[in-house]
């Protein structure tokens, strides 16, 4: 299983960023993926999943309404869409595959979890 997150970068307050999450050695259809991001000082926090066949689908409280999770299996892909982006959503972006539906339920890791490179996502005040 390998994971790499991308499309981190530096925006304002407000603005929008799209993270990718490129899936390899794995069938990716029988996998949930999440989003997490963890702070400096701040524990990891689960930000978003979506299941394999995209029908259960989980956001943390902070960004319903704001951040959009998509998958396209064809192509092993994963995107985060993120909106209003506000100082409190910078973080390291983390993006992780588990094979059960833990994940999607409480937006949290499992043993079984497995988690690629993070990108950084920094929004300036």
């Amino acid at each position: 299983v390998q994971l790499q997150a991308s499309g981190g970068g530096l925006v304002q307050t407000g603005g929008s960023l799209r993270l990718s999450c490129a899936a390899s050695g794995f069938p990716m259809d029988y996998y949930a993926i999440g989003w997490f991001r963890q702070a400096p000082g701040k524990e990891r926090e689960g930000v978003s999943c979506i299941s394999g066949g995209s029908t259960d689908i989980y956001y943390a409280e902070s960004t319903k309404g704001r951040f959009t999770i998509s998958r396209d299996n064809a192509n092993n892909m994963v995107y985060l869409q993120m909106s209003s982006l506000n100082p409190e959503d910078t973080a390291v972006y983390y993006c992780a595959a588990d094979p059960g539906f833990v994940m999607c339920l409480n937006g949290q890791a499992t043993v079984s979890t497995t988690w690629g490179r993070g990108t950084q996502v920094t929004v300036s005040s």
